[in-house]
């Protein structure tokens, strides 16, 4: 998803998509947003351990969540490189992986 919702600001910022609408915008980020889902929503699907898999709800979000930051960094790095992770972001995800660990203690 983080492709989906700022992937559309990059195009904003090299010119490419200033005429569009917002109808536009929208219709391009679930373009990209639908392949996304395509992977997200099978994942869910068996790793849920009511359908087989290992994972509760909870646990599925927390690592879903984790991924997406994990993502996001990766993706704001390179598409906008004015963008700098400060000692603060690194301590928030350091808690973030701490919930992950928590979410997963018996």
């Amino acid at each position: 998803m983080t492709l989906a919702w700022y992937g559309h600001l990059k195009l904003q910022e090299s010119g490419v998509s200033n005429n569009w609408p917002l109808l536009g915008v929208i219709a391009f980020s679930w373009c990209i947003a639908f392949f996304e889902y395509c992977c997200q929503v099978p994942a869910n699907r068996l790793g849920f351990i009511e359908n087989g898999g290992p994972f509760n709800l909870i646990q599925l979000k927390v690592i879903q969540e984790c991924i997406s930051l994990g993502v996001f960094c990766i993706i704001a790095n390179i598409m906008f490189q004015g963008t700098h992770l400060h000692w603060n972001h690194i301590l928030a995800f350091f808690l973030i992986i701490c919930a992950v660990y928590l979410v997963f203690m018996k």
